[in-house]
C-alpha cells in the first residue's frame, strides 16, 4: 500500500491510501481531532466524505487491527509471565 502524508493549512493532516488495486481513500485529522474518511471513485476528487466521531474512529481502527487489542494485551501479558519465568 503506497501512503502518503500532507499537511493541509488550516485543516490537519491528510492521509492518502493507494491500495495494490489501485483504490483510493483518504483520512483527514483534523486540528480539532475529528476524522473523515474520504473515498476516491477514479476522479482526483472525492466521491464521499464520511464523518467520524472520536469513538466511531475507535472502533474503525480496532476492526482494522490484525489482532484485537485484547489479543495483544493477551500476548504481552503471557510474554510479560515468561520473561518473569512464571506461566501465564
Amino acid at each position: 500500500m503506497n501512503i502518503a502524508r500532507t499537511t493541509v493549512p488550516g485543516e490537519g493532516v491528510l492521509f492518502h491510501f493507494a491500495t495494490r488495486d489501485g483504490q483510493n481513500l483518504a483520512v483527514m485529522v483534523g486540528r480539532n481531532g475529528s476524522r473523515r474518511i474520504l473515498v476516491y471513485g477514479g476522479g482526483d476528487e472525492p466521491s464521499q466524505a464520511i464523518h467520524l466521531a472520536q469513538d466511531e474512529a475507535d472502533q474503525i481502527a480496532q476492526v482494522l487491527h490484525s489482532r484485537s487489542v485484547d489479543d495483544r494485551l493477551a500476548i504481552l501479558e503471557q510474554r510479560m509471565a515468561e520473561i518473569a519465568g512464571g506461566t501465564p
